[in-house]
């Protein structure tokens, strides 16, 4: 494999805490291996309609801390036809890049891994998805941030469904995966968490409110991940209504906040590292690759099987979510 001199970096589909840092450490990464380095507008959008701009070490700037992304994101029908491939490879041509980093999720990496296989240009992929649910990784860039800005939220829904014995049921992100469910239901100390990954009987939870109303405790709280089986919270909440009439029972959907706000300082390592290791895997003559941290360990995964792969919930975590709320 010939060697790189001219990289691209996007980032594409859902936005994530933590993807500017990612952004930052591939671009400072690659100047000073003396590559140019070019950044994409809006994903692959961008990289049709040839918005793609050179960009230089000032470029990133004072972005570490800053949520979002500043090559912004899109989504891209176009790309998934094999023309739109083929116009967005005639723009990579005309900077002479030969060498691609996409920041996104499974959807992202799905368009990398067919770009470089229909026209022979090295890419890399870095997990960025609030969602956790790429395999290969032990975190996705933006998770951490999305996690604790959900316990956030949680811990001062806590405090007004106490001063007022309510039961809250509070629905977070996360799509299809239950990590950020789970990660910020153990956190708060919810009485349920409800994930895609497991099947709950909302019967088994009206009957766990009328035991915990038996002995007056009247404060509960359940997380549901968006893409639970059961549905979201405003189903829940209606099923235990029917059930428990005389629950004061709320609803609290966190939506986009969770998709906002300042990297954490896990988010900020992670992404740098990550970006980092990226442009070194590029340096290498690595192709067709996510990069991932394993065990605190840098571990390359091949695209394909990031696509097709998922995380796999552990069930004994719900099982301790039981115990502990007991």
């Amino acid at each position: 494999m010939k060697k790189v001199s001219n990289i691209a970096v996007l980032t594409s589909g859902g936005d994530a805490p933590g993807m500017n840092a990612a952004v930052r450490a591939v671009v400072r990464t690659g100047i000073y291996h003396q590559l140019n380095v070019y950044g994409v507008m809006y994903g692959y959008r961008g990289m049709l309609k040839n918005e793609i701009f050179p960009l230089e070490s000032k470029s990133v700037a004072n972005i570490i801390q800053r949520g979002g992304t500043i090559l912004k994101t899109a989504r891209c029908k176009e790309f998934y036809e094999a023309e739109g491939r083929a116009q967005a490879y005639e723009n990579l041509k005309k900077h002479n890049i030969d060498g691609i980093v996409v920041i996104g999720g499974d959807g992202s990496f799905n368009g990398a891994y067919k770009m470089s296989k229909e026209f022979d240009i090295p890419c890399i992929g870095l997990p960025g998805t609030i969602d956790k649910d790429i395999a290969g990784t032990d975190f996705t860039i933006g998770f951490d941030t999305a996690v604790n800005t959900a316990v956030d939220a949680i811990d001062k829904i806590r405090d007004t469904a106490d001063a007022h014995d309510r039961l809250f049921v509070i629905e977070v992100m996360g799509r299809d995966a239950g990590y950020i469910a789970l990660h910020s239901g153990i956190s708060t100390g919810a009485e349920h968490i409800m994930t895609p990954e497991h099947l709950i009987d909302v019967q088994d939870i009206i009957e766990d409110l009328q035991t915990n109303e038996r002995r007056r405790k009247l404060v509960n709280i359940i997380v549901v991940a968006e893409g639970s089986i059961a549905g979201g919270a405003e189903e829940v909440a209606r099923m235990v209504k029917t059930s428990c009439p005389q629950l004061d029972t709320r609803v609290t959907i966190l939506g986009h906040i969770q998709r906002g706000g300042s990297p954490t300082c896990q988010d900020r390592i992670l992404a740098s590292r990550m970006g980092y290791a990226a442009v070194e895997a590029l340096l290498n003559g690595t192709s067709n690759v996510m990069v991932g941290i394993v065990n605190n360990k840098i571990q390359y995964t091949p695209l394909e099987q990031a696509i097709k792969a998922k995380e796999h919930l552990d069930p004994e975590w719900l099982k301790m979510v039981k115990i502990l709320a007991s």
